[in-house]
C-alpha cells in the first residue's frame, strides 16, 4: 500500500514510526514531514490549502495513494477528509462535521449534555463584561477556555478574579487567540487527576486504547502556564480497571452514539481528556485526533499492526479487531525551547542525537526539528523533541528516558523532571 500521513511533529513521527513496521506499507510519504520522519518516509512540501485542498488531492491520485492518515486538528476541521474522500482516497480521520468536537468546545459541551456524559458545567461569552458580572457571582478558582482550536494552550485555570479576568481579557480584548478565543467558556473547576482515554471507531463501533496520562503545564508539579503536553506515560495506575469501564461505558461510547444521533459518520480517533474526581471520570474536553505526547506512549505498547487498525476503521469493520497491549510501561518525556509556549528562539543546533541508541524500547520522535545550513538537526518549533522508553518496569523507564535525555543538547534546552511522578508515588502507596 502507498500511505500518506498528513502533518509534521511528534505525533505523526510515532505514527510514521509504527505504520513503516507494517507489511501492508509498500511506500510511505508525508507531508510536510520533519527530520525524524524524513528517516522513515518520502517527505512532500505540499500545501494544504482549504477549502477544496486541490493540488494536495491531485498528488494523491498521481502517486495512487491507498491510505491518507491525517494527524492535526486544523486541518480537519478545514474539512481535509472531506477533500481526500470525494476524490476517493481512504481516509483516517474525521470528516469537518466530526472535527467539531475538538474544533468547538461548544459544541461539544452541548453533544454531552446531550449524550449525558459527566462534564464539569460551563457558560459561554463573546462580551468581555458579560463575562465579567459572571465571575462575579461564582468563587474561584475558574476554568477559562477559548471555544476554538488554540494547540492546548487556550486553557487557564484561574486562583483568582484578577488571574480570570487577564485571561478572558487576552482572549475577548487582545485577540491572543486570534479567532479561536472570540468565544470563551467560563467552565467548572474540577478537583482531581487527570488521565487521556482514546480510542479508534469506524462510526459503529468503538474500540478504546489503554490508559495514558499528558502533563500539560509547563514546570514540575504541575506549575506553570499550559501547553500542549510536556510528556506521557502509559498505562496510568489512576484509571483502574473499574475507572476504564467507566469511561467507556458513559464517555466514549455516549459520545460515539450521540455523533450517529446527529448524523455524523465518524472515522478515526476520538480523544477524551479526563479528570478522575471522587465521583468518577468527568470529561475536560475531547479532541478528534491521536494526543501529542500521550500518543508517543501508547504506539509503543499497540501490538496490532496499525495499518490492519486504521484500515478497518475506514472500511467499516472494526468490530473485527481485537487491540493487544504489552505489559510494559512506556514514559515520554518532551524537551522544549526555552521561552515556549511563549516565543521561542528557532534554528538552533541539535546536538547529541547520534549517542541515543535508539531501538524497539528507545524512540527519539521530532516534534519542532529542522535541518540547518550544513544539514544538521536545528530546533523548530515549542516543543521540539520526544524521547521515549519502554520497559516492563514504568520506574526503570522513566529513568533511563532521564539519563538518555542528558544526551541531548540545545540552547535553552528545558524538559519537566518529574514526568511519571505519580503513578510512582500510587505504586508506593497501592493507591488505584
Amino acid at each position: 500500500m502507498n500511505i500518506l500521513i498528513i502533518g509534521g511533529g511528534g505525533r505523526e513521527h510515532a505514527v510514521a514510526w509504527k505504520i513503516a513496521r507494517s507489511p501492508l506499507c509498500k511506500k510511505l510519504y508525508c507531508v510536510p514531514g520533519n527530520p525524524g520522519i524524513a528517516r522513515l518516509a518520502e517527505c512532500v512540501g505540499l500545501p494544504l490549502q482549504a477549502p477544496d485542498f486541490a493540488e494536495l488531492t491531485a498528488w494523491c491520485r498521481e502517486r495512487a495513494i491507498d491510505l491518507a492518515v491525517v494527524g492535526p486538528e486544523h486541518p480537519l476541521a478545514e474539512g481535509v477528509a472531506d477533500a481526500l474522500e470525494a476524490a476517493g482516497i481512504k481516509t483516517f480521520g474525521p470528516k469537518r462535521a466530526g472535527a467539531q468536537l475538538e474544533a468547538s468546545k461548544c459544541f461539544a459541551k452541548d453533544l454531552m449534555r446531550e449524550a449525558g456524559i459527566p462534564t464539569g458545567e460551563a457558560v459561554s461569552f463573546t462580551d468581555y463584561g458579560a463575562a465579567l458580572a459572571h465571575l462575579a457571582d461564582r468563587q474561584p478558582p475558574f476554568v477559562v477556555k477559548a471555544v476554538g482550536l488554540a494547540e492546548g494552550k487556550g486553557v487557564a485555570v484561574c486562583h483568582g478574579r484578577d488571574e480570570a479576568s487577564a485571561a478572558l481579557r487576552r482572549c475577548l480584548v487582545e485577540e491572543g487567540f486570534g479567532e479561536a478565543g472570540r468565544e470563551v467558556l467560563i467552565e467548572e473547576f474540577l478537583e482531581g487527576e487527570e488521565a487521556s482515554m482514546l480510542a479508534f471507531t469506524d462510526g459503529r463501533v468503538i474500540k478504546p486504547m489503554d490508559s495514558a496520562q499528558d502533563h500539560k503545564p509547563l514546570l514540575d508539579g504541575d506549575e506553570g502556564p499550559n501547553t500542549g503536553g510536556m510528556g506521557a506515560y502509559s498505562p496510568a495506575p489512576v484509571v483502574t480497571p473499574e475507572v476504564y469501564r467507566q469511561c467507556v461505558a458513559e464517555v466514549l461510547e455516549p459520545c460515539l452514539e450521540a455523533l450517529k444521533r446527529r448524523g455524523i459518520d465518524y472515522c478515526g480517533v476520538i480523544y477524551a481528556g479526563l479528570m478522575i474526581t471522587a465521583e468518577g471520570p468527568k470529561v475536560i474536553e475531547f479532541n478528534c485526533r491521536f494526543g501529542d505526547p500521550e500518543i508517543q506512549a501508547l504506539l509503543p505498547r499497540l501490538e496490532n499492526d496499525l495499518v490492519e487498525v486504521m484500515l478497518a476503521c475506514v472500511e467499516g469493520r472494526l468490530a473485527e479487531i481485537d487491540l493487544k497491549w504489552t505489559a510494559d510501561s512506556a514514559v515520554c518525556v518532551v524537551a522544549a525551547s526555552g521561552g515556549y509556549p511563549a516565543k521561542y528562539p528557532k534554528g538552533l543546533p541539535i546536538r547529541g542525537l547520534d549517542e541515543v541508541p535508539e531501538d524497539d524500547n528507545v524512540m527519539v520522535f521530532h516534534a519542532g526539528t529542522g535541518r540547518g545550513e550544513g544539514e544538521e538537526p536545528v530546533t523548530a518549533g515549542g516543543r521540539v523533541l520526544g524521547l521515549t522508553v519502554r520497559d516492563p518496569f514504568l520506574r526503570v523507564a522513566i529513568e533511563r528516558a532521564y539519563i538518555l535525555l542528558e544526551k541531548i543538547h540545545f540552547d535553552g534546552i528545558h524538559y519537566r523532571t518529574d514526568i511519571g511522578r505519580r503513578a510512582l508515588m500510587r505504586q508506593h502507596t497501592g493507591a488505584g
